[in-house]
């Protein structure tokens, strides 16, 4: 059961009288838990509502489109408390934060259920027979899976938890249930890499098709890993190897299949100093969230654009001037492309000046990972022109603030000017650039 906190004016539920305080017990006879049970059992065009107020319960039923909301409203998005991680992965970013950031960002989530609502990658070890029938029962469907190894012991090893190597049996089960699965690789050097990787790439193959995608991705190392696992970066010569072994497989998944299934994250392509495949390769880009293919698509993306950049040029009238802060992984991407703009446009000026990681170590070169105190001390004292462009990716998705607490307009105090986060797509780009509406 949970408690409705709210109840949307004229809605199906307000016009039945629910009122915020009443407590949602069951529907259509099945109790209620969490967002799963809600929306599953509320997807029929007939529902009965079993709930109760100030101790006393009553019905009411409802007749409705399918999938149709009835306007309820609920404490969180789950109706009930995240899944808190019970692992210790030995390359978790989270035990690398500095002290004294916000306190959300210590949690460790491991939940299935923001693994359907929002992508969200989960271990299984947080999960149970029960569990994984719900899954099955309710068809949610793709499953985002944190596999690292599928070696039982050493995914033990890898994640501190005694349930981690009993849990993959899991897989098999939603294969069998036709359950889409997408896979996480985060690779580590001297633990998971070499044969283990090429065992754990045979049985994810062996998933397929509901084995749609397997991202497979090297651990982010700060520099605050005082007392962690040892754990060092891959060389130029070990990420190629990956690269090789990774495609290796893409291409046998490919003659067989027409899909690619394996690819390696775009920090792979740059520590192997290797150039990117192609779009083509990545084809509908299943895994451009883990930062597979992120810069393919934004180079794509340009090109795509490139008659409306020229069409746009008359959208300035006076010269402008903007300046590009990006991390080190995009900065010949997006130092290309600027100038690329610059020769388009006359009256157009475009710095990019690439952002070293210094809050959290200078291994760490995506976007994402950028501080307003990183963005501000390399910025401050340039001429900045008439507006800075930062990556949206480094601000928090529900407020305008950084990882290191700065908030956006703290930002443009510090640098005296506008501060405008730009999408990352080639097409938003060019026009953030240009400064178009």
């Amino acid at each position: 059961m949970v408690r409705i906190c709210g109840c949307e004016k004229k809605s199906l539920a307000d016009k039945n009288g629910v009122r915020e305080g009443d407590v949602l017990i069951s529907i259509n006879g099945n109790p209620i838990a969490d967002v799963l049970d809600y929306r599953y059992y509320l997807s029929e065009k007939r529902v009965v509502l079993l709930l109760e107020r100030c101790g006393e319960r009553y019905e009411i039923t409802i007749r409705k489109g399918e999938y149709e909301d009835i306007g309820l409203e609920f404490e969180t998005p789950l109706m009930d408390k995240k899944h808190s991680c019970k692992n210790g992965c030995i390359f978790c970013f989270i035990d690398q934060n500095p002290e004294g950031l916000r306190e959300s960002l210590y949690f460790k989530d491991d939940d299935s259920r923001l693994s359907f609502l929002h992508g969200n990658y989960v271990t299984l070890t947080n999960m149970t027979d029960a569990d994984i029938e719900r899954i099955v029962k309710m068809r949610f469907s793709p499953i985002n899976v944190s596999v690292h190894t599928t070696d039982p012991e050493l995914r033990i090893k890898m994640m501190k938890n005694k349930r981690s190597g009993e849990v993959l049996k899991y897989l098999d089960t939603m294969k069998a249930a036709g359950i889409e699965m997408c896979g996480q690789i985060v690779l580590c050097r001297g633990v998971n890499d070499g044969d283990h990787l090429i065992k754990t790439l045979t049985d994810l193959a062996k998933l397929y098709p509901e084995m749609s995608s397997v991202a497979v991705v090297p651990a982010g190392l700060t520099k605050y890993r005082d007392g962690l696992y040892p754990l060092s970066d891959f060389s130029r010569d070990e990420a190629r190897e990956v690269i090789a072994a990774v495609e290796g497989f893409a291409e046998k998944m490919y003659n067989e299949y027409g899909d690619r299934v394996f690819y390696a994250a775009d920090e792979l392509y740059l520590k192997a100093e290797l150039p990117l495949p192609s779009g083509e390769y990545y084809g509908s880009y299943p895994q451009i969230e883990n930062g597979v293919g992120m810069l393919r698509s934004f180079a794509d993306e340009f090109e795509m654009a490139a008659e409306d950049v020229i069409d746009m040029k008359d959208y300035l009238q006076e010269p402008r001037r903007v300046t590009v802060a990006t991390a080190v992984a995009a900065y010949p991407t997006i130092k290309e492309y600027a100038s690329r703009l610059e020769s388009l446009i006359d009256n157009l000026t475009v710095d990019v000046i690439e952002i070293k990681n210094r809050f959290f170590g200078e291994s760490i070169t995506v976007a994402g990972l950028l501080t307003g105190k990183d963005i501000a001390e390399a910025l401050e004292g340039r001429d900045l022109g008439d507006e800075v462009l930062i990556p949206v990716s480094a601000l928090s998705e529900s407020e305008d603030i950084f990882l290191c607490g700065m908030t956006l307009s703290e930002l443009e105090e510090r640098l005296g000017v506008r501060v405008t986060p730009a999408e990352n797509d080639g097409y938003e780009f060019a026009r953030a650039v240009i400064g178009a509406e």
